[in-house]
């Protein structure tokens, strides 16, 4: 059996010689998520974490390259569009170091929820076959895709270098781990509840691309709230912060960059808060339909 099962010992008083009695019950709740059991595997998450890493730039001509590639040609098309041809404001910041911070934010959150939405079918071999915490799995793509991560913010911190008086880089910094928190947690939540279906309905992981480029539109991604702001009357725009990202990736930009706009407490907050709730909901859900996949899949 795949689930996490509590084993009751009983033995009898009259025959010591006798077998004991193994009472087994699955759990329920949120004891399910048994995150003792996934601590006691990390050297088995850490090791998944190492292959993950190899099996990607091992039989690439570029490697690691591509890493830093992927944000800067799409900040730089998005620059253009956004910049150049439809003239929408960057705060003051050049469009083009604007685009690759909000890039590197959303690349963040969907490199995360991409993958961890196919770490089960992709590991469907391992499932089958071996014993282990299932959420081991999705757990083991947050290093390596923090690895990714710290390699292309790395050349966010070069151009913030050669365009320092553009900028405005201080206390802001110290909410970028906490932004950086939050992206993760909605992606990871939102990640489990796919990769938990995605073992069942194969067509999560074909809906789940054409969600996600859409959902980049409506993200302020490649282009600033403000623009949205000028556009939208001031009694409606607080819709525009009811998705999380909004205030996600504007604050994330806001604490690299110094010089955008900052979303209000209340956004942030919800922000915060929505992810939290995605992430507790969605490992139960991982954990309700764990018994299931060495069935299923």
């Amino acid at each position: 059996m795949t689930m996490k099962l509590d084993a009751e010992m009983v033995s009898s008083e009259s025959d010591p010689g006798e077998v004991p009695l193994i009472s087994i019950r699955p759990t329920r709740g949120f004891a399910a998520l048994n995150l003792a059991e996934s601590w006691h595997f990390r050297d088995l998450l850490w090791t998944l974490a190492a292959r993950d890493i190899k099996l990607r730039y091992k039989q690439t001509m570029l490697g690691i390259v591509w890493v830093i590639l992927q944000p800067l040609v799409a900040a730089g098309i998005t620059s253009f569009i956004f910049g150049k041809v439809a003239r929408l404001p960057s705060d003051e910041v050049p469009y083009f170091i604007f685009a690759f911070a909000g890039q590197l934010g959303w690349n963040l959150f969907s490199g995360i929820l991409g993958r961890v939405s196919g770490c089960m079918v992709g590991n469907s071999h391992l499932i089958s076959k071996v014993y282990f915490p299932r959420l081991i799995l999705p757990l083991s793509i947050v290093p390596t895709s923090l690895l990714d991560f710290a390699v292309a913010l790395s050349m966010l911190v070069v151009m913030a270098v050669l365009n320092w008086h553009h900028l405005n880089v201080g206390w802001s910094l110290l909410f970028f781990p906490l932004w950086m928190a939050v992206l993760i947690m909605l992606a990871l939540g939102i990640g489990l509840w796919a990769a938990a279906l995605n073992v069942r309905y194969r067509d999560v992981g074909y809906v789940l691309p054409v969600a996600l480029g859409l959902l980049t539109l409506a993200c302020p991604v490649s282009y600033a709230v403000s623009a949205v702001r000028q556009q939208v009357s001031p009694e409606y725009f607080w819709i525009y912060y009811l998705n999380p990202l909004s205030a996600t990736l504007e604050g994330f930009r806001w604490s690299l960059l110094g010089k955008t706009t900052q979303p209000p407490l209340w956004a942030a907050g919800y922000a915060a808060l929505m992810a939290v709730i995605m992430l507790v909901a969605g490992a139960s859900v991982f954990k309700r339909m764990e018994r299931q996949f060495a069935d299923a899949i």
